[in-house]
């Protein structure tokens, strides 16, 4: 153990983070525990953000709207938003492989369904915001509603 920082606090020579009682670093558990939410936190930001980037895209939004009702074949997406077919399975891939939709196999075709999992996240994460709007237009509803009660009607009459 050495005090090469000078303030009389000794530093393991490992990693050189102070040593407390026992030999272990002080607040290394706080430290670990934070850095581990960090990292939590990072995570799912960066899955939110590819949520977002994916159903950024209005044609992926346009597929996934027609899969909320029942599931559907490559073909039958093309023909409803008049897209060519290698293009909507390019889409159907991103929206695979991001778990937005899952397919089954029946015959020679491949049924999508939408898998609301990925949905159910973006909701979540709006639900803060949702509830802070409430409150605002709750409030201001309110506001209004004192404005009416408070300034009589007036009619206008005409001048002849």
């Amino acid at each position: 153990m050495v005090d090469a920082r000078g303030d009389g606090m000794r530093q393991s020579q490992q990693d050189g983070s102070p040593v407390g009682a026992g030999g272990r670093g002080l607040n290394g558990g706080v430290r670990q525990r934070s850095r581990c939410a960090a990292d939590a936190l990072w995570e799912y930001t960066k899955r939110v953000e590819t949520v977002f980037e994916i159903i950024a895209e209005p044609n992926r939004r346009a597929i996934l709207s027609l899969l909320v009702s029942s599931q559907q074949s490559v073909g039958e997406i093309a023909r409803q938003l008049r897209m060519p077919q290698p293009t909507v399975s390019k889409h159907l891939r991103v929206l695979r492989e991001a778990g937005f939709v899952e397919s089954t196999v029946d015959a020679q075709r491949r049924l999508y369904r939408l898998n609301p999992e990925p949905l159910q996240e973006v909701d979540a994460w709006l639900a803060p915001f949702r509830q802070f709007w409430s409150a605002h237009v709750d409030a201001l509803e309110r506001h209004l509603g004192h404005m009416d009660q408070s300034t009589p009607t007036q009619r206008k009459t005409r001048r002849r």
